[in-house]
C-alpha cells in the first residue's frame, strides 16, 4: 500500500470504455463507489479533408483526433488514472502530440507524446482535479495551426460522488452532449473563392497568413456549419435534464440557449466550485471547457449558440436542441395572434 492507504497504480483495475464521436459522450457512471481505476483509451489521429460548409462546398484539410471535430470526450472520476494510446498512422504527414489541461507536468503530456507518422505512444496521468478540461495537439512551433485545424477535445473528470448544487445536494442528468467550438481560417483566391488544398501542409502558409489577421472566416460547432442543426439536432424530452459540455480551445465564447437557461453553470468548468444559477448567457474562456445543466420545460426547437450573434448567424456558431413533450400554457401562451391594429 502507498502512504495514506492508496492502492499502487500497478494493482488497480483497468477498464476500456468505448469512445463516441461528439456531440455524444461515452457511457459512464455519474457517481461511483468503485476504487480508483486506470481508464484506458485509444485515439487515432486522422488527417483528412472535411466539408465545413455544405452550401458552398468549403473544405478544410483537417487534422483530427479519431476523425471528429472535436475529438471524443473522455470521462473519468477524480482519483482515476487516464491512460491514452495515441496512434499516428504512417499515412499521415505531420508530427502530433497531446496536451491535457487536466494533467500535471511535462506540458500537459505534450512533451512526452510526440509521435511521427508510423508511431504510437502511451501516456498515463492521474486525474487530481474534477471538472471539464480541454485537450489539444501542441507540436513545437505549430500549435495554433493544429488547434484551428481541428485538433482539440474535452475531458470530464467527475467527482467520485457526482455533481452537486451550491448547497452540496446531488445533481443528475439524463443526457449529456459535447459542443466543441472552432474558429477556422480558410484562405481565399484572387476571385474571393475559398481555396482547396491537397494536404494540410500544402495550405499551411496561406492559412497562417489568414490566422495572423485574427479574423476567422468561420466559427462553427462540431466541425462545420449546421453540424448540430436539422437532422443532427441534439435531442431531449420535456422534463429531462441535459448536461452540455462546451469546449473552445482557442477563442472566448458566450453560449446561450434561446428559450432556455443555464439552471446550473460551471463557467470555469471546475466542479469543486459551486455552480452559478439561472444564467441567460455564460462565458467560456478560450483554452477551456465549461458545463451547464438545464431541465427542459417546453417542447420545440431551442437554438443553442454563441451569443456573438455575428459569429452565430453569419459565421456558423449555432446548433439546435429538438425537444419533445407537451406544451405548458402557464409558462408561455399566445394571447392573440398577429392581426390588424384595433381602433
Amino acid at each position: 500500500m502507498h502512504a495514506g492507504g492508496e492502492i499502487p497504480v500497478e494493482k488497480l483495475e483497468h477498464i476500456r470504455p468505448k469512445l463516441l464521436p461528439p456531440p455524444f459522450v461515452m457511457e459512464h457512471e455519474q457517481a461511483t463507489r468503485a476504487a480508483p481505476r486506470v481508464v484506458e483509451f485509444t485515439m487515432t489521429i486522422e488527417e483528412k479533408e472535411v466539408v465545413i460548409d455544405e452550401e458552398n462546398g468549403t473544405t478544410l484539410q483537417a487534422m483530427t483526433f479519431n476523425g471528429s471535430m472535436p475529438g471524443p470526450t473522455m470521462v473519468v472520476h477524480e482519483g482515476d488514472y487516464l491512460q491514452l494510446t495515441l496512434i499516428n498512422p504512417a499515412t499521415n504527414t505531420q508530427q502530433h502530440n497531446i496536451d491535457f489541461h487536466a494533467s500535471t507536468g511535462a506540458l500537459g503530456g505534450g512533451e512526452l507524446t510526440h509521435v511521427n507518422p508510423g508511431e504510437q505512444v502511451t501516456l498515463r496521468f492521474k486525474a487530481t482535479r474534477s471538472g471539464t478540461f480541454v485537450y489539444h495537439c501542441a507540436p513545437p512551433n505549430m500549435v495554433p495551426w493544429h488547434v484551428v485545424s481541428g485538433m482539440s477535445g474535452a475531458v470530464m473528470v467527475l467527482p467520485r460522488d457526482g455533481l452537486k448544487d451550491e448547497n452540496g445536494r446531488p445533481l443528475r442528468y439524463d443526457r449529456v452532449y459535447t459542443v466543441g467550438e472552432f474558429d477556422l481560417y480558410i484562405p481565399k483566391d484572387e476571385n474571393g473563392n475559398y481555396k482547396k488544398y491537397g494536404t494540410a501542409l500544402e495550405g499551411y502558409g496561406d492559412m497562417t497568413a489568414v490566422m495572423n489577421g485574427l479574423i476567422p472566416t468561420h466559427v462553427v460547432f462540431n466541425g462545420k456549419v449546421g453540424a448540430l442543426t436539422g437532422a443532427n439536432a441534439m435531442k431531449a424530452k420535456v422534463g429531462e435534464t441535459v448536461l452540455i459540455i462546451h469546449s473552445s480551445a482557442n477563442r472566448d465564447t458566450r453560449p446561450h440557449m434561446i428559450g432556455g437557461h443555464g439552471d446550473y453553470v460551471w463557467e470555469l468548468g471546475k466542479f469543486s466550485n459551486p455552480p452559478a444559477l439561472n444564467l441567460e448567457t455564460w462565458f467560456i474562456r478560450g483554452g477551456s471547457a465549461g458545463a451547464a445543466l438545464y431541465t427542459f420545460r417546453q417542447p420545440g426547437i431551442y437554438a443553442y449558440l454563441n451569443h456573438n450573434l455575428i459569429e452565430a448567424f453569419n459565421l456558423g456558431a449555432a446548433g439546435h436542441f429538438k425537444v419533445e413533450g407537451k406544451w405548458d400554457d402557464d409558462l408561455m401562451k399566445q394571447i392573440s395572434a398577429p392581426g390588424p391594429i384595433r381602433a
